[in-house]
């Protein structure tokens, strides 16, 4: 195995889970707001799940994120 590339394809695929993520959010945060599901003020409850199923490995990412 060769560190130095797991690392980067790592990075990689982080990379775009992260654009990804933000995008799909974004675009539910502006929905929430136009169907008046939000009002703007809310702090919304965040779950990420990674999971590699070749390693048994699900794992789950908690956060919040604040509109305000």
């Amino acid at each position: 195995m060769d560190e130095e590339v797991m690392n980067l394809q790592i990075r990689k695929f982080l990379k775009r889970v992260g654009i990804t993520a933000q995008r799909e959010i974004e675009k539910a945060v502006r929905d929430g707001l136009d169907s008046g599901i939000l009002s703007g003020t809310e702090t919304l409850s965040t779950r990420m799940t990674l999971t590699v199923p070749q390693l048994s490995m699900d794992i789950n990412i908690d956060g919040d994120i604040s509109l305000e």
